[in-house]
């Protein structure tokens, strides 16, 4: 356990609404409820294979700059891009190592995954199948969850990126197209495309099971918020953002009733029985590179990504106000999170 990480991680520990010379921390349980672990996920710098995985415990107040490598003794590699929890397990994708590697839930290496391009998310469609989106491959690489092996592809054109698995299906996002597509997990093959808008990158389903879609558009093409029927695969929703919005990062809260995403003024919140799209709801100067809402906790999460050279920092927000609740440092670059 790094010392020096500890003491930045302190104003999470504090009330914010009160100032001392030498501020007490309150109790975890009336003030945060049940102990929880949040992972943040830094991409590190291309080229320099300095990725990493922060890790904070609300519970005991106690963390680590890289508890991947405090528990393998070596490093991610370059560029960590997403991290999920499969079966059980942790899979952490690698973008330019080309690999994923899998853990248990300590983060202790079990096994690699291997032979990918460039790959970018992971989704389980059953318990010994899932299915890898790639930024440079044109399709996405199906791999055997138990073995970790590659067993084949499903031929897509462009950059596949985020995906949701539903009812035999799994929707995937594409930013170099204005669709996702459909994909049939019995058959591996493409049964349907959706028109959500160029530059689609970010979904999330709802509680009612409805997908939600975000398209970030080009600087001369408006982005869009869809919402896809994922019975019949139709857009019952739709509404284009302002040009200049450069919205994105869609994430939704833990009983799935409300969105949220970044755009140029800060962080938009929007419940899901919304007809228009929002303001900002949290204003702010941020570099923005990554966003995550606590499922358990009723907090934003948010990733200042500073100068891409220095390391980040990330800022606590909660959701009943959008008060900056605190914040701590992470390592370079991050881009996501993971909650326990």
């Amino acid at each position: 356990m790094n010392s020096n990480f500890l003491i930045t991680l302190l104003p999470l520990l504090l009330l914010t609404s009160c100032v001392k010379d030498k501020p007490e921390p309150v109790n975890n349980s009336t003030v945060f409820g049940p102990a929880k672990k949040i992972f943040v996920v830094n991409e590190g710098n291309f080229g320099s294979s300095n990725a990493g995985i922060t890790l904070f415990d609300t519970g005991t107040g106690n963390g680590s700059e890289d508890i991947y490598k405090d528990k393998n003794g070596v490093g991610l590699g370059d560029v960590a891009q997403s991290m999920s929890k499969i079966n059980g397990e942790i899979y952490i994708v690698v973008n330019n190592s080309n690999k994923v590697v899998v853990c248990d839930t300590t983060l202790k290496l079990k096994r690699t995954i291997s032979g990918l391009t460039s790959p970018r998310y992971i989704v389980g469609v059953s318990n010994s199948k899932g299915y890898v989106s790639d930024l440079y491959a044109n399709g996405l690489s199906i791999v055997d969850l138990t073995t970790g092996t590659k067993t084949g592809s499903i031929a897509l054109p462009g950059k596949t990126e985020q995906m949701v698995a539903l009812l035999g299906k799994v929707f995937v996002t594409n930013s170099e197209r204005d669709k996702i597509y459909v994909i049939n997990t019995s058959s591996n093959s493409i049964i349907d495309s959706i028109v959500v808008g160029i530059n689609a990158s970010s979904l999330v389903l709802d509680k009612n099971n409805k997908l939600w879609v975000l398209s970030s558009g080009t600087p001369s093409v408006q982005g869009k918020l869809s919402l896809i029927n994922t019975t019949n695969n139709a857009i019952s929703w739709s509404q284009a953002f302002a040009l200049d919005e450069k919205a994105g990062m869609l994430c939704i809260n833990g009983t799935k009733d409300t969105l949220w995403y970044a755009n140029k003024d800060g962080i938009c919140r929007m419940p899901i029985i919304a007809t228009t799209l929002p303001n900002a709801f949290i204003t702010s100067t941020s570099n923005i590179y990554g966003l995550g809402v606590h499922p358990a906790r009723f907090e934003v999460y948010a990733a200042d990504a500073k100068d891409y050279v220095s390391k980040s920092k990330i800022f606590v927000y909660k959701t009943s106000n959008g008060l900056l609740f605190g914040s701590f440092n992470s390592g370079f670059l991050s881009n996501g999170f993971y909650f326990e």
